[in-house]
């Protein structure tokens, strides 16, 4: 925009209006400027204004002509038609874009030394150790997880360390910045604070050192009470209701609420906490807290919802309303067993894999585990088969509230894939060899600590199998039957924050990043992109192995495909039969009506459906 100086008859008008200016000389206009709409207003420094001929709504229904009224700037530009008013203090060292409106504030200012959030090292998994995380706009659940995974490497952590800041420093601005159609009203205290597109913020009491990353088309809201500092708040997310939050990382649709409160914490992608705490948390994709007494301290957690005290309530949740699914520590079962926890389903994703009370567990994946006096039982495989399970499986993909263009966090819902089956062979070669190692006629089986019941053993070995047909036909079924055409994939998978890979992908990736062949955190999110995008390849050169294993084929041909998808239709027709009996258990214990139970069964009648289409997985 071109400015000029005022005229010697705007200067008057200004003056008339009770507006007053240090030095003239130093308020710069556009051509078009009109002084009318300037009343009580006191200028210091440099300040640059634009035009202001339009009007604002500030209420539904109830609009004021845009200017400037009742304040004090200094070193201030404001753009296109703003409407600002009632500053009870000051804006000091700010840039205002078009078509905001802010009013009834304390103090917006921009001091020396402002980060805005960025480049801000916090220790995550361990309130008190040494920075592992280093926040910036872009982070995403992956390059987080990635970060923190490996924060022991230390060529690899400075590495990573100086694309970062590479990229802070170039993408800082020399001062605080109020995006285009930002509202900001009843605010005390706004400090070295960024604000996109699109924000509205009504009734905060401090904004200090944070970047709030708000869209045109996914914006961000921060209500009353609410006291943010050193954060990084992104798109399409609501906190609320005197939520306090320090070093933090909020992700895409996040919500916060009613008090929460969060400390060197990040939340990804549909993450919803209330009422609790967090302290040192990772909080992948779907990460849910609800209750006051819920603090979660020092943990990685996905698709995971934490109860009250020990109550992990998450895939256990069954049909009704009235069975809130797993019940806590020290509350007894109908039959007199103490029900701990269920199994939670990955490194640190309860939808997708081990149980992590002990390590001595993790090695079987979706199990249970029961106390009955001093004795620990496990139950292998066991959630494989319920209601809950089947229900998660539905859902999650549903509840993504994201735009599908520009996400940023990788969220990949297949509920088997090679990182949980890889779980799942290991799980069936464990069980398998404990009852060779012991035969069939024992009541027990020992497993480190624990006790599997020779009924529960069987079991935990037909689940497993029934989960390994059902998604060896379901990848047959959406890939053509051909041999693989990549390598990449064969061995080990891992879980990046949402993003299912070959642990051969992120061992490339930490090599090229030390030796320099990725020089950008551009480079390093790309490199995300692609191995998802590459997902479906990687996916089949694992299964195809797999599928041969299991048949002992060299080659898989159209008569073996045939077989696989036989074995893959019976499978699922069991599962859904073991699915029906968990909802038919449920209902003879009175927690569901039988209105809700019929619903259920009629979908679980339908899944005939899918056996003949390509599934969701």
């Amino acid at each position: 925009m071109n400015y000029r100086h005022l005229t010697e008859e705007e200067i008057l008008v200004l003056e008339n209006n009770s507006c007053w200016s240090e030095d003239w000389t130093n308020v710069q206009v556009a051509e078009d400027f009109r002084p009318n709409y300037f009343h009580r207003v006191m200028f210091y420094g440099e300040i640059r204004l634009g035009n202001f001929e339009k009007s604002v709504e500030v209420s539904k229904g109830f609009v004021k002509h845009s200017g400037i009224n009742n304040a004090t700037l200094r070193n201030v530009s404001v753009g296109d038609n703003c409407l600002i008013e009632n500053i009870g203090n000051y804006i000091n060292n700010y840039t205002i874009c078009d078509d905001c409106y802010i009013s009834n504030i304390c103090t917006m200012e921009t001091t020396e030394g402002a980060t805005y959030g960025e480049g801000n090292l916090i220790s995550v998994l361990n309130e008190v150790g040494d920075g592992n995380l280093i926040l910036f706009r872009d982070l995403n659940s992956q390059f987080a997880s990635f970060m923190i995974k490996h924060a022991g490497n230390k060529h690899l952590y400075d590495a990573i360390h100086r694309l970062i800041n590479e990229q802070v420093e170039r993408n800082r601005p020399e001062r605080g910045t109020i995006y285009n159609n930002v509202k900001i009203v009843n605010t005390k205290e706004i400090t070295n604070t960024i604000i996109y597109e699109g924000c509205e913020i009504s009734g905060a009491s401090r904004l200090s050192d944070c970047s709030i990353m708000s869209s045109t088309n996914n914006s961000v809201y921060i209500g009353t009470g609410v006291i943010c500092e050193n954060s990084i708040i992104s798109d399409g997310c609501s906190i609320i209701n005197s939520v306090k939050m320090q070093n933090c990382f909020v992700g895409e649709a996040c919500q916060i609420s009613n008090g929460f409160t969060a400390e060197t914490s990040v939340f990804f992608a549909n993450s919803y906490m209330s009422n609790g705490e967090a302290c040192a948390a990772f909080c992948g994709p779907f990460s849910a807290s609800h209750h006051k007494s819920s603090l979660l301290i020092g943990g990685m957690f996905s698709f995971y919802n934490a109860g009250s005290a020990t109550n992990f309530s998450n895939h256990a949740y069954k049909m009704g309303p009235m069975h809130y699914g797993i019940l806590e520590r020290g509350t007894k079962t109908a039959s007199g067993a103490y029900l701990l926890m269920p199994a939670t389903i990955g490194t640190f994703s309860v939808l997708f894999g081990k149980l992590m009370y002990h390590p001595d567990t993790r090695d079987l994946p979706f199990s249970y585990l029961i106390a009955y006096g001093d004795t620990m039982y496990l139950s292998p495989g066991r959630n494989l088969t319920t209601v809950g399970l089947y229900r998660d499986i539905r859902k999650w993909p549903k509840r993504d509230m994201r735009p599908r263009e520009g996400r940023k966090s990788i969220v990949n819902f297949d509920w088997l894939s090679p990182f949980s089956v890889g779980e799942i062979l290991r799980g069936k070669e464990i069980l398998e060899k404990l009852r060779e190692a012991s035969g069939d006629n024992v009541i027990e089986y020992n497993y480190h600590s624990y006790a599997i019941k020779s009924s529960s053993l069987r079991k935990g070995i037909k689940y497993y199998d029934i989960a390994l047909r059902i998604y060896m036909g379901a990848v047959l079924k959406r890939h053509a039957l051909e041999v693989p055409k990549t390598s990449i994939g064969l061995g080990k998978w891992n879980d990046l924050g949402g993003l299912l890979l070959p642990e051969s992908e992120e061992e490339r990736l930490m090599q090229d990043i030390e030796n320099g062949t990725i020089e950008t955190i551009e480079g390093v999110l790309e490199r995300f992109d692609e191995i998802n995008r590459n997902y479906a390849e990687y996916r089949w050169a694992w299964t195809y192995k797999v599928i041969c294993d299991y048949y002992g084929l060299d080659t898989i041909t159209e008569a073996d495909a045939e077989r696989v998808r036989e074995d893959y239709i019976a499978a699922r027709r069991t599962w859904i039969g073991e699915i029906r009996k968990d909802a038919e258990k449920e209902f003879t214990l009175g927690d569901v009506e039988e209105e809700v139970l019929d619903n259920f069964i009629s979908q679980l009648d339908r899944e005939v459906d899918f056996e003949n289409q390509k599934l969701y997985m």
